[in-house]
């Protein structure tokens, strides 16, 4: 969502980042959650990623309601996942409360199952302990369904894939259907999902697009780099990924190319 905006030419400053968009551009997160469908998406997340109070001020529930909405409208068909984000910066382990965002997640979980969610996405989370606390936050506020990403940023610095394997086992015990690893570089997504597909659950990847020499994303060549990005997706349905969708430097294209090249392996 957020590279999107930014290439249509809308500004996404901190602290309300792709978030501000809801009150500024809402006609542009609608397309945009179009242009996803129109490529083959078939879970869309909502732009939620940013409405927390401490974000964008009293406004947040309704804002976070307007993002389900704008979700919905664009999904079609498709399932509409909740996003729910680290209290921090997604990062900074370091600066994580950990256990203590409980009540905050909860809060958050409740109005996106209010809001109509077909299932709440906990994503971005380097650290294990916060994202368990998101997990069982979103269960306790009567979820369908709970997802859980784990991210190790975009150096491949925050886990390594044995330590996010571990901790994904902590979040799938904690209840999360789904394990997934986000916002990893694309070239070395694998090394993760190689691990995860350890774990005994469902699981899969939405990846970044790498630094700008990758070529995958970013300023790059679209045909070029959605090529690219489906060549390393199907090797992630390969080890058994079930779930595959894009993350930072990504796009309606990279989506198009991985629906076709599932379709014609």
């Amino acid at each position: 969502m957020g590279t999107e905006l930014a290439a249509r030419g809308v500004a996404t400053p901190l602290p309300t980042w792709s978030a501000g968009a809801l009150r500024g551009a809402p006609d542009e997160v609608l397309a945009i959650h179009r242009a996803y469908a129109e490529a083959g998406a078939t879970v869309h997340t909502t732009n939620t990623f940013r409405t927390r109070e401490s974000d964008v001020g009293e406004s947040w529930r309704e804002l976070t309601r307007v993002a389900v909405r704008l979700a919905r409208g664009g999904a079609g068909t498709g399932r509409v996942a909740g996003s729910i984000a680290p209290l921090a910066d997604c990062y900074r382990p370091d600066l994580s409360p950990g256990e203590g965002a409980s009540a905050a997640h909860r809060q958050m979980a409740e109005v996106l199952v209010d809001a109509g969610c077909d299932l709440v996405l906990c994503e971005t989370f380097p650290l294990a302990t916060e994202a368990v606390a998101a997990v069982q936050a979103a269960r306790e506020s009567g979820a369908p369904e709970v997802w859980a990403s784990l991210t190790a940023g975009p150096d491949a610095d925050l886990f390594d894939p044995l330590g996010l394997a571990r901790a994904a086992e902590q979040v799938a015990a904690a209840g999360a259907a789904v394990v997934l690893v986000n916002c990893t570089p694309a070239p070395v997504t694998a090394d993760y999902l190689r691990e995860l597909a350890r774990v005994g659950v469902p699981f899969g990847a939405y990846a970044n697009a790498g630094s700008a020499d990758d070529a995958i994303g970013w300023q790059s060549d679209p045909g070029f780099g959605a090529r690219r990005y489906a060549e390393l997706a199907a090797e992630w349905v390969d080890l058994g990924a079930t779930v595959v969708g894009g993350c930072c430097g990504t796009g309606p294209a990279h989506l198009a190319a991985v629906r076709d090249r599932l379709a014609h392996p």
